[in-house]
């Protein structure tokens, strides 16, 4: 098998394994369930995963690498103002959630944050680092916002970013838990007040 089909399998192994471990999260998904969802026999797992630990770590890295990089190149790289780019970003999402009949959000990094980070030392670094470079993306976006004065020049811009961060995980819940884009709506209302310099 070449180096490309290999990796290819290990892809559709990582994203169909990972989509049924964010619905029935890790303890409830076994070896066999992730092969079954890929298609392949249940030996081909260990040619490419030295445990299902390794599999929800690899996965971690597959999904969220190209969410960081569209994350930074939405923030970071438009052409529009600091402070635009981070309302559009989030109107963006909102307006995805809201064009669902039943809004829908399954996020395989808060499963596993919630099942695993205090049982899997390496799974809680993983996602913990994944979550640090999501907030140093913010931060660094608001920094800009700082130096173009769309907001306050002493905002402390790391806790700031933190801040936003938390409340969007926590409004993204209450819209699973409601069915309602309502608190995304909220959210995004606030943002554009705690976006605005005094």
């Amino acid at each position: 098998m070449s180096n490309q089909a290999r990796n290819d399998k290990r892809d559709l192994i990582l994203a169909k394994g990972a989509q049924v471990m964010t619905r029935r999260g890790y303890h409830g998904t076994g070896v066999l369930e992730i092969v079954q969802a890929a298609g392949i026999p249940k030996g081909s797992f260990y040619h490419y995963f030295a445990s299902k630990e390794d599999f929800a770590l690899q996965a971690l890295e597959h999904l969220y690498l190209p969410r960081l990089e569209r994350y930074q190149a939405a923030l970071l790289e438009s052409p529009l103002s600091p402070r635009a780019r981070i309302l559009g970003y989030y109107a963006d999402l909102i307006a995805h959630f809201a064009r669902q009949e039943c809004p829908e959000y399954h996020c395989f990094i808060g499963s596993l944050s919630f099942e695993m980070a205090e049982l899997s030392q390496p799974i809680g670094q993983q996602v913990e680092a994944i979550l640090l470079r999501s907030v140093r993306v913010l931060a660094d976006c608001l920094e800009q916002a700082c130096a173009a004065t769309e907001l306050d020049a002493d905002t402390d811009c790391l806790a700031l970013a933190e801040f936003i961060g938390n409340a969007w995980e926590g409004a993204l819940l209450r819209m699973k838990v409601g069915r309602s884009v309502t608190p995304l709506k909220i959210f995004l209302t606030q943002l554009e007040r705690l976006l605005t310099p005094r």
